[in-house]
């Protein structure tokens, strides 16, 4: 149980969000699979991505850690060896759903297990696809749950049509379609977030990309690159909020990833009518950033739904405490994924925050959020679940909560943000 700040007068300074979730787990596994030696800098030094790491360096690759540098040494996508061990997913579905796709093009048995959460994310949407493709896969469920066992070997390509946008889902069957015979194409109904194409593609690779459909051919030869991994916006966005809500607040945000697949943070922020400002843009090619100024700002409610669901998905959970400062009901629609993330955020958004006093109620697929409401608390305790997002998010609404809050299970942060406590106490 950890005791919060509450009642924050301000908050003010410069910080440096940790590297991307995302764009760390794919740097390590593409230099894996990729010939030659890949460096990483800015590397997300959160337990997700050290399981990644833990995963294949008990396949064999030679991955040297300092810090949030990285070396990974790569044989190419043949040299991956049979593990000797359960490959331990720990808390990350992006491991759990990307690995599965590079072990059904290995010729070898892999089995892959995780902790109690994981065991509760389905798998399926991931082992239907990769089963067309020639896959042997078993598992709870019909091999929809972990413990998951995969035999990998000869790939046929496919045309899949995703019924979600899902990046882990198209992320799984393209890296797959790196070791198939042939040219394999996933369209989505939506397009998600687009960092695995970009990093083939930075690796050597090439990637088509036509509407909501991407192609791979297999057989390509991946090279070892050099990676700067930019701040995560996940993990940026919850001190953006903090910024925009928090009195007398003015907060820099160094080195922010600006994917366009993942800015819908920002443009809430801007339709709700925050004082944002975006500085210092640079390496578009690749994966663009900059740096991102908030104030606190007076706020009007907004419609969320549609094609901007999957560009903010994981930052729902704070766009909800948001909400409860803007003058009016917002509405997040379209958004029924979030049931199949770490807890069913809808349900424990609602709960949580409801302990604070703010006026939010539960839809089928997502939310209503009424403010302006003042939060208040006597002594509130309120739970992560052990779900870092949602930890993060009632850290930032002790912030504007006049009373006490204690968080049980904040260690969960840890998966993405390792030294957010720190960057709170640094702006307070």
């Amino acid at each position: 149980m950890q005791a919060l700040r509450t009642n924050v007068q301000s908050l003010r300074g410069t910080i440096e969000v940790p590297g991307d979730k995302s764009i760390s787990h794919r740097a390590v596994m593409l230099g894996a699979i990729a010939r030659g030696t890949t460096t990483i800098a800015h590397f997300l030094t959160g337990e997700d991505c050290l399981s990644t790491i833990d995963c294949f360096r008990k396949m064999g690759v030679d991955i040297a850690q300092n810090g949030t540098d990285v070396v990974v040494k790569g044989n190419g996508i043949a040299g991956l060896l049979e593990p000797q061990e359960i490959l331990n997913v720990g808390n990350s579905g992006t491991t759990t759903r990307l690995l599965l796709g590079i072990l059904a093009g290995c010729s070898f048995h892999a089995c892959l297990i995780g902790d109690e959460s994981i065991a509760k994310r389905p798998m399926k949407r991931v082992t239907e696809p990769l089963r067309m493709m020639g896959a042997r896969i078993d598992g709870r469920d019909g091999g929809n749950y972990t413990p998951i066992s995969i035999r990998g070997g000869s790939l046929q390509p496919i045309h899949y049509t995703s019924p979600v946008a899902s990046a882990q889902v198209k992320s799984a069957i393209l890296l797959a379609g790196l070791m198939a015979d042939g040219t394999t194409t996933v369209t989505e109904p939506i397009k998600s977030r687009d960092h695995t194409e970009r990093m083939v593609r930075l690796f050597g690779g090439e990637v088509i990309t036509n509407g909501l459909s991407v192609s791979v051919t297999g057989k390509q030869q991946l090279r070892g690159a050099d990676i700067y991994v930019p701040g995560d916006i996940s993990s940026a966005a919850f001190f953006l909020v903090a910024g925009a809500i928090v009195p007398n607040s003015e907060i820099v945000l160094k080195n922010v990833g600006l994917n366009p697949t993942r800015t819908g943070i920002i443009d809430v922020l801007q339709q709700m009518g925050a004082d944002l400002t975006i500085e210092n843009i640079r390496n578009e090619e690749t994966e663009p950033l900059g740096d991102i100024t908030i104030r606190t700002s007076k706020l009007k409610a907004v419609e969320i739904g549609g094609a901007l669901i999957p560009r903010l998905i994981d930052e729902i959970p704070i766009i909800a405490l948001l909400a409860t400062q803007a003058e009016g009901t917002t509405v997040i629609k379209d958004a029924s994924e979030l049931k199949v993330k770490e807890t069913n955020r809808i349900d424990t958004v609602v709960s949580e925050l409801r302990k604070l006093g703010a006026e939010i109620e539960a839809t089928e697929d997502g939310m209503r959020i009424h403010g302006k409401t003042a939060l208040k608390a006597k002594e509130a305790i309120v739970d992560s679940y052990g779900d870092h997002r949602i930890g993060m998010m009632l850290a930032i609404a002790a912030c504007i909560t006049e009373g006490t809050v204690s968080l049980k299970h904040s260690e969960a942060i840890a998966v993405s943000y390792p030294t957010f406590f720190e960057h709170l106490q640094v702006l307070c």
